[in-house]
């Protein structure tokens, strides 16, 4: 992951230090709580509290910011478990995309960042403050004892969380790194083994989790000709995809695993709520 030079109040105005940082405390907020839109909406509720804040007692603003959009993110994050919804199917993060051509600076800094998608379904089955534990140190390299204070643990107590939420990670399938590998198993349609479906609550339609190859290949086989001609290659969460229909009136987003150059996970999202932010990235 990359790691950007500390940044302080007294180097550069607030505003450049802010659009400076502003796409790493996306990617923290993002991987806490699998949804742009609320990243957004953390990170933005950070900004108004740097703002009330004493900002000259402030030594490392990267770290100050870290740890207030972690606080926040585990507040939003507890508030979500609080209340479980009555989803229709599988549930699926929401997907973050660019094109494959795309070399803008901060989608590459979020892309950095970024965590696939197959990660962030196992990442929901944490606990609040196991999740946090782990993204912010072994995603984001901040001390245990930084995050203890974050989650009012000890520095040994948030190291047993993070270590009890990498033994649940672990099973998780790695993406190969190669994303030119990656793209030329998915152009070939290389019927992978789990086919999840998240297509919001308000979707009276139930799609179960398709498992084997025999069944997600007939089942792409009997859709793929309706849909085939509204599919454009992008990036989902740094890995190879496709988008169905347009970033302006997106269908659904289908994300791709791939591993030992076969595919091992796809999840297609339909959720509109969860598709609702492609169209702001533009």
């Amino acid at each position: 992951m990359s790691t950007p030079r500390p940044a302080s109040p007294g180097e550069h105005s607030l505003d450049a230090c802010w659009g400076y940082l502003r796409p790493h405390l996306i990617s923290v907020a993002y991987s806490m709580l699998g949804s742009m839109s609320e990243a957004e909406d953390a990170v933005q509720e950070a900004w108004f509290r740097l703002h009330r804040s004493h900002t000259g007692a402030i030594n490392d603003l990267r770290a100050w910011l870290t740890t207030v959009v972690g606080r926040i993110s585990l507040d939003m994050l507890r508030a979500r478990k609080a209340r479980p919804e009555d989803a229709v199917g599988s549930w699926l993060p929401e997907p973050l995309l660019t094109e494959p051509s795309a070399n803008g600076p901060e989608d590459q800094s979020v892309l950095a960042d970024s965590v696939g998608l197959a990660l962030l379904v196992v990442l929901e089955s944490l606990t609040p403050a196991e999740r946090l534990a782990f993204v912010l140190h072994d995603i984001f390299a901040m001390p245990f004892d930084e995050i203890g204070r974050i989650v009012d643990r000890t520095p040994e107590a948030a190291r047993q969380l993070a270590s009890r939420a990498r033994r649940r990670v672990r099973s998780a399938p790695q993406p190969d790194a190669d994303l030119t590998v990656q793209r030329r198993v998915v152009d070939a349609l290389d019927p992978g083994v789990v086919l999840r479906f998240d297509l919001g609550p308000d979707n009276p339609e139930f799609l179960p989790t398709l498992i084997g190859a025999e069944a997600v290949a007939r089942h792409i086989m009997r859709n793929a000709p309706r849909f085939i001609s509204l599919a454009h290659p992008v990036w989902v969460n740094g890995s190879a995809g496709a988008l169905f229909g347009t970033r302006d009136d997106p269908l659904s987003v289908l994300s791709f695993t791939v591993t030992g150059g076969r595919i091992a996970e796809l999840g297609m999202v339909s959720d509109p709520a969860k598709l609702r932010h492609l169209a702001l990235e533009l």
